[in-house]
């Protein structure tokens, strides 16, 4: 049984630069600040930054994994308070996901309250997700 301020496991996620070139297939995003370190730096950022959607989409895993089989994600809410770098390296760059759960709801909705680093900065602030309720009762 979920309770309030029960910990999802902490999950960490690997993205390199080859996983967004593949993201960039999958989602037809292919601006080159994913890609092309002087065009990233033609625009201000510090190196080749990862899709916001990627990052979402792994924090979704992170949680849908947690609550199990037939989980579905009803609400998502977030803020990018700092790009991913991915450098251009084999090993690329850790995406750590923490949560906890925040809130169950009278219709048995989970409210997972998430932290989103990478290395030691956050890069998604305020990041909510809800599980609808036939999902809170099967995770593991």
């Amino acid at each position: 049984m979920t309770v309030t301020g029960e910990r999802i496991p902490t999950r960490t996620f690997r993205i390199t630069r080859t996983d967004l070139v593949r993201y960039a297939a999958a989602s037809g995003d292919h601006n080159p600040i994913h890609w092309s370190d002087s065009r990233a730096a033609a625009v201000g950022l510090p190196g080749v930054i990862a899709h916001g959607m990627l990052s979402m989409g792994l924090v979704a895993t992170a949680v849908t994994d947690w609550a199990g089989e037939g989980a579905a994600v009803s609400e998502y809410s977030t803020r990018f308070s700092r790009p991913v770098l991915v450098p251009d390296t084999a090993e690329g760059v850790e995406l750590t996901v923490e949560g906890t759960v925040g809130e169950i709801r009278a219709d048995g909705s989970v409210r997972v309250d998430l932290t989103v680093r990478c290395g030691a900065s956050k890069v998604l602030a305020r990041t909510r997700a809800v599980l609808a309720p036939a999902a809170s009762a099967t995770h593991s």
